[in-house]
């Protein structure tokens, strides 16, 4: 079976990033007898330029999207289409917009552990965020999903505490302007191919085929 690594760029506070996460997953349900794929989850930040104990979300959101109508417009069309892949979303809990730079260090942390722990975090982290109105930029909010993770708290709540891997997550972040990325969510298929945008689930299963079609007649070439 062919095997396809995705880099995922993303940030914790994009909802387009939680139903391309959640699309993701059912394309990769589609291809299973087909295709293995493991996914790396990588920076990006929206707000870098939110303080630490972040910004009235309901106010700075509108500001963004020019008017609480536009905000509302553009979140009645994602509670749908969340709706239709298993979000829940509840925009109306989000009380804080968080600097997610402390979220991005939990997701790294959990990533040297392994994968699966890495997407066990971010689940929790977009849950967290989108369905319960939780502050995942406060610490403790984060200490509790790396718990509920399966991470050690102390070990968490030690590098919380200082500046462990900030310079990483911003280099990561920065290296994805440089490539180009100017929106997320970003898939980047084996280092090779992209796709922007959180694209239907069939389209993405067909990327995930074409691509491993075109690695075993690339293999085949070689032999």
């Amino acid at each position: 079976m062919d095997r396809i690594t995705i880099d995922l760029v993303s940030d914790v506070v994009c909802p387009w990033c939680y139903l391309g996460k959640a699309r993701l997953e059912l394309a990769i349900a589609e291809v299973q007898d087909e295709v293995s794929v493991d996914i790396n989850w990588r920076p990006y930040q929206l707000n870098p330029d939110y303080p630490p104990e972040g910004v009235d979300q309901q106010v700075e959101l509108a500001k963004k999207l020019g008017g609480k109508e536009n905000m509302d417009r553009a979140h009645a069309q994602l509670t749908a289409l969340g709706a239709e892949v298993g979000i829940k979303f509840n925009f109306g809990a989000i009380k804080i917009g968080p600097n997610t730079l402390d979220a991005h260090r939990l997701i790294h942390w959990a990533g040297q552990e392994s994968r699966e722990v890495q997407g066990r975090v971010v689940d929790l982290l977009f849950k967290a965020n989108f369905e319960e109105g939780r502050n995942i930029g406060d610490p403790i909010v984060l200490q509790d999903i790396a718990t509920e993770a399966g991470l050690s708290r102390d070990v968490v709540t030690s590098l919380l505490s200082g500046d462990a891997d900030v310079e990483h997550v911003l280099a990561e972040v920065d290296a994805a302007k440089q490539m180009g990325v100017n929106g997320v969510p970003f898939f980047i298929f084996d280092q090779q191919y992209a796709v922007s945008g959180a694209q239907p689930p069939d389209e993405l299963a067909n990327a995930l085929r074409e691509i491993a079609k075109a690695k075993a007649e690339a293999l085949r070439n070689l032999n």
